[in-house]
């Protein structure tokens, strides 16, 4: 039961009050009180005491449409809590989900198969290590060469300036290639596959060893530089193709092990092109020819293995939607018919970039999400080549005859640079997975610069102590093995670890892109640099290092045992902190603005 409002009981206490009076005084008779009169004021009286009850009965009843509002929202506010409850449940079942099959993900190990496929692939980056090494060794029979051929042509003879500007165009011709090839290698890997692309990119290195390879035959040493061309564009591609390929087949705990396969590869194919290279096998001019066209042996030989081999899972399901030949795949490659978790893996990171699907180069530079991996990515990529690595890959033998050894003894140390190359890259695969892709990249940019300070240290005082030519040789050793702990490898499999599906082929592309440039500066400059510095030629390769540790300490994230998922997620989130940053730092200057304004306003009042 609803009671009065206080004051509907206070107005009719009164006016019962006044007609207790009333009829008192009509009893009484103390008064001559008309009684009609006295009737009328009590039935004016009971008139007003009934609007006030309809007043009052209207206000209940508004009061009741109230609380029935309220029941209605708080019923309402009950079922959004539920709902609310029942999502949060869902997220943790699904978060408990996620964290199942990564574990699941993490206790995948190397199958037979999936070791094929992986050799088959590499061969690709041998063939990059072995074009990287090979014209080194034989420089002093190809500049004869070279000699020769002109004073057969024009009857006189060339300066030596002249030679050596041909010779770097021999080294540096091969890095133009590798541009071409890199920067091709997206649109390659998103038309035939990253299977398809390696196959067809095969033709390019058989091409270009022949050309090389019967460069003495045909008296031209501009049919050497097309080869090397052509062998640099097959190279380029490989670059780019290779890593993408193992990193998309590789199981998430093994990726970052045999994304180092990659590196050692390289410095294998490195190797056998400086074995090769010395006067005992093929270093003569009449072996080096046979040494360039070696190059022939890794495209046949990834011809005959590949094929063998399935396509990507990721571009099977991702990119062509052939979930059914996906699996095929998998069961291939973890030798298992669980594939459920590869599988799921794949679909949240599908789910994660459809906004980026078949995303351009143009559209990757400019999406704000992106851009801080590419920055990355591409840092990466210049803190390989703009390390002085490839200085002592090109010129180690004529840097190391500078330094006082023997031609002889500065081949043999050449020799030396290879296997510890080698050996560094191996003993790095496990260090991968269990120390990080960070840590070692600061290692190893750490030790180089180090070491390029001795590098220097011991081109200044070599003419005056003179077993400091052997210090020189230990530094630039121990500075290719801080190259093999870290830079040699990571850029390669970083950039294809901090991009999802749609955007990874064409991140790839700009990263191999940017490397193959600068390792055209360094292989074109190098000569020039070194004639021009002389004892001081490592010093700006020791600040591009100070700078590029400084850069990865403060902006390169850790990519050990993450999901392509969560490492977009990482950079998504960063991106959303950033905007909301940007966001309030916007609102709180309009409001200072504001304030300001209202203060000068107020101020020319007064």
């Amino acid at each position: 039961m609803v009671s009065l409002p206080p004051s509907l009981q206070k107005q009719v206490s009164v006016m019962s009050m006044n007609l207790s009076a009333k009829l008192d005084e009509l009893q009484r008779g103390d008064r001559q009180l008309e009684t009609t009169v006295a009737l009328c004021e009590i039935r004016t009286q009971l008139q007003e005491l009934t609007k006030s009850v309809e007043s009052c009965q209207s206000e209940v009843s508004e009061v009741k449409r109230d609380m029935v509002t309220i029941k209605q929202e708080l019923d309402t506010v009950q079922q959004v809590k539920e709902e609310i409850e029942e999502l949060r449940e869902y997220v943790n079942r699904l978060e408990e989900h996620s964290h199942r099959r990564k574990l699941r993900l993490l206790e995948q190990g190397l199958t037979l198969f999936l070791s094929y496929a992986i050799l088959a692939a590499v061969l690709g980056m041998l063939q990059f290590g072995y074009n990287t090494g090979v014209i080194n060794a034989p420089e002093v029979n190809i500049e004869n060469f070279m000699k020769d051929v002109y004073k057969d042509r024009y009857g006189e003879d060339i300066s030596d300036d002249s030679v050596k500007t041909l010779y770097s165009v021999a080294v540096s011709i091969f890095a133009i290639g590798g541009m071409v090839g890199g920067f091709s290698g997206g649109t390659i890997a998103n038309r035939f596959g990253r299977k398809g692309g390696l196959l067809l990119n095969n033709v390019l290195g058989i091409v270009g060893a022949c050309l090389m390879g019967f460069t003495k035959l045909a008296e031209s040493y501009e049919m050497l530089f097309f080869g090397r061309f052509i062998i640099g564009v097959n190279c380029g591609l490989n670059t780019s193709l290779v890593p993408m390929y193992i990193s998309e087949i590789a199981p998430l705990n093994l990726r970052g092990g045999l994304g180092t396969v990659n590196q050692l590869a390289v410095t294998v194919g490195l190797l056998v092109s400086q074995v090769l290279g010395i006067e005992q096998i093929l270093g003569t001019n009449e072996g080096w020819p046979v040494l360039l066209g070696l190059a022939i042996c890794p495209a046949i030989l990834q011809l005959l293995l590949l094929p063998v081999c399935p396509e990507s899972p990721r571009y099977l399901l991702i990119t062509k939607q052939w979930e059914e030949e996906a699996r095929k795949a998998l069961r291939r490659l973890r030798a298992s018919n669980q594939v459920e978790e590869d599988i799921e893996e794949m679909r949240a990171e599908e789910r994660a970039q459809q906004a980026e699907s078949t995303i351009s180069m143009t559209e990757l530079i400019c999406s704000p999400t992106l851009r801080a991996p590419l920055v990355i990515g591409v840092v990466m990529q210049l803190s390989q080549q703009l390390s002085g690595i490839n200085a002592v890959f090109y010129y180690s033998t004529n840097l190391f005859t500078s330094s006082g050894l023997t031609d002889e003894s500065a081949k043999f140390a050449t020799i030396g640079i290879g296997a510890i190359m080698v050996c560094m890259t191996l003993v790095s695969i496990p260090l991968m997975d269990r120390t990080g892709r960070r840590t070692l990249h600061l290692y190893g940019l750490g030790g180089m610069f180090i070491f390029s300070i001795f590098i220097t240290i011991s081109f200044l005082i070599k003419e005056m102590i003179d077993w400091m030519s052997y210090i020189s040789v230990v530094s630039t050793l121990c500075f290719v093995v801080f190259f093999a702990v870290g830079p040699g490898s990571i850029p390669w499999m970083i950039t294809a670890e901090l991009f999802s599906q749609g955007p990874r082929p064409a991140a790839m592309s700009i990263a191999v892109l940017v490397n193959w440039m600068a390792n055209f500066l360094v292989g074109i400059g190098f000569p020039s640099m070194k004639s021009s510095l002389e004892n001081y030629t490592f010093l700006p390769f020791s600040a591009f290092l100070a700078i590029f540790w400084i850069f990865t300490y403060k902006k390169v994230p850790e990519t050990k045992n993450k999901t392509f998922e969560e490492i977009l997620a990482l950079f998504r989130h960063g991106n959303d902190r950033e905007e909301e940053l940007a966001t309030n730092s916007s609102k709180e200057t309009v409001l200072s603005d504001a304030t300001t304004a209202n203060h000068t306003h107020a101020t020319d009042k007064l």
